[in-house]
C-alpha cells in the first residue's frame, strides 16, 4: 500500500508549481484527477519541440500518473459537476491568481459547504491575502521577488534569476503542507485552506541572509565561492565543458587534495596553512587547482578524490543523470507506458518507503479527457446518455 493510497485530489492546478505539488502527491499514491478544458488547455500541454523531442516534456513530467477530465468551469453545470467531484475528494488544489476560484463560485467557503472536511490548497505568487495578492507571477519573478535572484551571480555582475527550480520548490513545499493538513484533518476531523505564496517560499530559502540584513549586515553575490571553504567551486577538466565540482572544508580534506594533486609542497605554504588562510587567498589557490584539473580525466579525478575523502564530483549534465545506473537501480528513473503504448523515461518519487514496494507510476501522461468514463460514470454516477448530453452542450468540453 502506498503512503497516500485512498486520498483523492480534485486537481484544478495549471502550469508548473501547482501541478508539481499534485504530481508529488500522486507519486505517493494519491488518486489525482486533473480538471482541464479544451477551451483553454494547460499551457504546458500544447505540443512543441523542446529538449530535442516533439512532445511537451514539461507537461509529461507533472501530468504523468494523473487522470484527466474536461470541465467547462465557466458553465454553471460545469461548476456543479466540479462541486460533485470535490464532494467525493479529500483535496482540492488550484494555482490560479488569487480570487479566481472565488469568482468562479468555487472558493474555499463554497467547497467547504459542499464537503466540510475538504483540504483546499491554493498556490499563487503572493498568497490569497495582503496588498500584493492580486499580482501575477511566474518562476523568474518568484526568485527575484523572494531574494534568490539578487543573491545569485557574481559580485561584478547582475542578479541571476532563478527559473525552473523555483516552481518545483514551491510545489514541493505545497505538497508537504497538504500532507500536514491531511494529518490535522485525521486528528481533528476539520478541513483547512492551505495558502501557499511562491515569493514566501523563495524568501524562506534565503532565511540566513535575511537575518544578516535584519541585523544591519551586508550580503553580496559570491558566485561559486563559499563564505568559509576554499578551494570551493567548479574547475575545468581535459574535456571541454566537463567540470569538476570540488569543496574542501577541513584540514584532512586539504591534505587529501594535495595528495591527489601530488602537491604536498603546498602543505607548508603559509598562505594556505589554515582554512582562514586558504579562504583569504582563494583566488590564487583556485588558479593552482584549475591548472592541475585542466589536465585530468574527470571520472578518474573524482574517483581518486573520493577515495582520499575529498568531496568532489563531476557537474553532471542531464544526459549523465538519465543514463545513471544508480538512479535506475533505485527507481529514481523509471520507464512508463503512455496510453498509446509508447514507453518513455520518467522521474520517480524522491523517497523510498520500507513498508511500500509498489511502483510510483501507474500510467503515463493522460490524453485530454481520457478518464471521463471512470470519473463521471463510476465516481459521480452519470449514465452514458447524460455524459453525452453534457458533451454535446459543451459542459464537458
Amino acid at each position: 500500500m502506498r503512503p497516500l493510497e485512498g486520498i483523492r485530489i480534485a486537481d484544478f492546478t495549471v502550469h508548473a508549481a501547482g501541478p508539481f505539488c499534485t504530481h508529488m502527491l500522486s507519486l505517493m499514491g494519491a488518486e489525482c484527477i486533473k480538471i482541464e478544458t479544451a477551451l483553454r488547455p494547460d499551457i504546458f500541454r500544447k505540443p512543441h519541440t523542446v529538449y530535442g523531442r516533439a512532445g511537451a516534456a514539461t507537461f509529461d513530467q507533472v501530468a504523468s500518473n494523473k487522470l484527466s477530465i474536461r470541465l467547462n468551469l465557466k458553465d454553471a453545470e460545469g461548476r456543479e459537476l466540479a462541486k460533485r467531484l470535490v464532494a467525493v475528494s479529500d483535496v482540492a488544489a488550484e494555482s490560479f491568481r488569487a480570487g479566481v476560484m472565488a469568482r468562479l463560485g468555487l472558493g474555499y467557503d463554497v467547497l467547504a459547504g459542499v464537503k466540510p472536511d475538504i483540504v483546499m490548497v491554493s498556490i499563487s505568487s503572493s498568497g490569497q491575502t495582503g496588498p500584493d495578492s492580486h499580482f501575477a507571477g511566474y518562476a523568474p519573478l518568484f526568485g527575484a521577488w523572494g531574494g534568490l535572484g539578487y543573491l545569485t551571480g557574481y559580485p561584478d555582475g547582475p542578479p541571476v534569476e532563478m527559473r525552473h527550480v523555483m516552481d518545483h520548490s514551491v510545489g514541493m513545499n505545497a505538497a508537504a503542507a497538504t500532507v500536514a493538513a491531511l494529518h490535522q484533518r485525521r486528528r481533528t476531523g476539520r478541513g483547512a485552506h492551505v495558502d501557499v505564496a511562491a515569493r514566501e517560499v523563495a524568501s524562506s530559502i534565503v532565511g540566513d541572509t535575511m537575518m544578516v540584513a535584519a541585523a544591519g549586515g551586508y550580503v553580496e553575490r559570491i558566485g561559486n565561492d563559499d563564505h568559509r571553504r576554499a578551494p570551493h567551486g567548479l574547475f575545468p577538466t581535459d574535456v571541454e565543458d566537463r567540470w569538476l565540482s570540488l569543496s574542501v572544508g577541513s584540514q584532512a580534506q586539504w591534505r587529501g587534495l594535495l595528495t591527489v594533486m601530488d602537491r604536498r609542497d603546498l602543505a607548508a605554504a603559509p598562505q594556505f596553512e589554515t582554512e582562514a588562510d586558504r579562504h583569504a587567498n582563494r583566488e590564487a589557490l583556485a588558479r593552482i587547482v584549475a591548472a592541475w584539473s585542466a589536465h585530468q580525466d574527470a571520472d578518474t579525478a573524482v574517483r581518486r578524490l573520493q577515495e582520499a575523502g575529498v568531496p568532489a564530483h563531476i557537474s553532471w549534465s542531464t544526459e549523465d543523470i538519465a543514463a545513471d545506473a544508480h538512479l535506475r537501480g533505485r527507481g529514481a528513473i523509471v520507464d512508463v507506458t503512455e496510453s498509446g503504448g509508447a514507453v518513455r523515461a520518467a522521474i520517480g518519487r524522491p523517497a523510498r518507503f520500507s513498508a511500500c514496494d509498489e511502483p510510483a507510476f501507474e500510467r503515463g501522461t493522460p490524453r485530454l479527457g481520457e478518464h471521463e468514463e471512470y470519473v463521471f460514470g463510476e465516481l459521480l454516477g452519470l449514465g452514458r446518455a447524460a455524459i453525452d448530453d453534457l458533451i454535446d452542450r459543451n459542459v464537458i468540453h
